[in-house]
């Protein structure tokens, strides 16, 4: 057996960090391989969050112990706006990682994908992953991307033992939402709806998690938003920013939403200091890391919209994909695939139901969830099996405009108005798509 190398390398980019990350990734990218058939080193990158870093410790772990002869380092980014900007700048000089965690959809899309990605349509496990899935990694020329996860929801999580405490029911309209958050407010016994704007990314759900309702009312909104024939400033589009501003405005939030932070939100929750939180439903990875203890505490519930008999969920395909830059050449592309590969299998998708929370189904043929889910994950069911689920819009659209996430927080600050939110995203959208050179910008 080869004598390893270090296992893997921890580097916490900063948004003042970037020239740092860069010399870093010049250095690791490609490194400690050998084109003659000797060890090859594989850098990983992936967001610094605890449940994706645990997850790729484990399948790197796994995939060493069966591959002797590869290394995988990984490398951690930051999330949000910061995390985007350091692949998007690793991707445009050619200093990638040999391998990268992004997200699928629309902010695939943005990557160029066509000339910054590997195309993995001649490989044979493409042919196992779900419909939906191949959609949210797929141009017209090709296909990007592996899963490493499941299928989500953009919900609410919510505390079940302060909604049995009060009386309350799950709510299936939004006024009846709001109702709830005021009776919670009233009663003095927890923050009525968490918000994390530390982590800014987590200001969208109003918006993005609302998509369901925006389809119940017009099916092809996604086509006309794509056409540039619908806008965010009309509804039923509107209702997100709406809501933000709504909530803000009635006070329904923590105290410390301006500075908190998504793991502090998901532990609100799961303590009781929060009784409701707007976010996409990965958040049960967080809450098996750091409070398992609340599995069955913890519930889920779709973001409500104006109509009971269209209440459902708004589904994202993984988050935590997993692509193969251009730069990658030779050995370490073979390697890179060679892990690809593995994580298609039924080995992986048992090891990330072992090292993190499910958070809802695997998207590839083969792969079962375990019984023992979260309570999170097991409320999502339902919805699932009734067909009363929509896919978000970025799986329906390529367009999604890099500033939502700042004028959301704005927003549900009340600095901007909803009206003026909505606006500024119209505006935002249409550099993006006029560089994916759509019809009709």
């Amino acid at each position: 057996m080869v004598p390893r190398t270090p296992r893997r390398t921890f580097v916490a980019l900063g948004a003042g960090g970037l020239a740092l990350s860069l010399a870093l990734a010049g250095c690791s990218a490609g490194g400690g391989s050998d084109d003659d058939g000797g060890p090859v080193t594989l850098s990983f990158l992936t967001d610094n969050t605890e449940a994706t870093v645990a997850t790729a410790e484990a399948l790197a772990d796994a995939f060493m112990e069966d591959n002797p002869d590869i290394t995988i380092e990984v490398e951690t980014r930051p999330q949000g706006a910061d995390g985007d900007n350091v692949v998007k700048t690793r991707l445009s000089t050619g200093e990638m990682n040999d391998l990268f965690q992004y997200n699928s959809g629309s902010l695939m899309q943005a990557l160029n994908p066509d000339q910054t990605l590997v195309n993995l349509d001649d490989q044979d496990y493409v042919d196992k992953f779900d419909e939906n899935f191949i959609k949210s990694v797929s141009t017209d020329n090709g296909t990007y991307g592996v899963p490493m996860g499941q299928s989500m929801a953009g919900a609410v999580i919510y505390n079940k033992d302060i909604y049995e405490e009060l009386g309350l029911e799950i709510p299936t309209t939004w006024d009846e939402f709001i109702a709830n958050s005021e009776a919670i407010k009233e009663a003095g016994v927890a923050a009525p709806i968490v918000q994390t704007y530390g982590d800014t990314w987590t200001s969208q759900l109003f918006v993005l998690g609302d998509f369901n309702n925006v389809l119940a009312d017009d099916p092809d909104w996604a086509e006309k938003y794509t056409n540039n024939e619908a806008k965010y400033v009309d509804e039923p589009a509107f209702a997100g920013f709406e809501h933000l501003q709504e909530a803000f405005e009635k006070e329904l939030y923590n105290e410390d939403f301006a500075s908190a932070k998504y793991p502090d939100g998901v532990t609100m929750v799961a303590t009781g200091q929060g009784a409701q939180y707007p976010i996409l439903t990965f958040a049960a990875s967080q809450l098996m890391t750091t409070n398992p203890e609340a599995a069955d505490v913890v519930g889920t519930f779709p973001l409500p919209g104006p109509d009971a008999g269209t209440n459902g969920l708004t589904v994202w395909m993984p988050t935590n994909t997993v692509y193969i830059p251009t730069s990658t050449e030779g050995a370490q592309l073979e390697a890179a695939q060679k892990f690809l590969e593995f994580l298609t299998t039924p080995e992986s998708c048992d090891i990330q139901s072992e090292t993190t929370a499910a958070q809802g189904p695997y998207v590839i043929d083969g792969c079962e969830l375990p019984e023992d889910v979260p309570a999170m994950v097991s409320d999502m069911q339902p919805y699932f099996d009734e067909g009363k689920t929509n896919l978000a819009l970025e799986f329906l659209s390529p367009i999604k405009g890099p500033a939502l996430e700042q004028i959301t927080v704005a927003v549900g600050s009340g600095i901007t108005s909803a009206e003026d939110g909505a606006a500024q995203y119209d505006e935002d959208v249409k550099k993006q798509a006029q560089q994916l050179g759509l019809e009709g910008w």
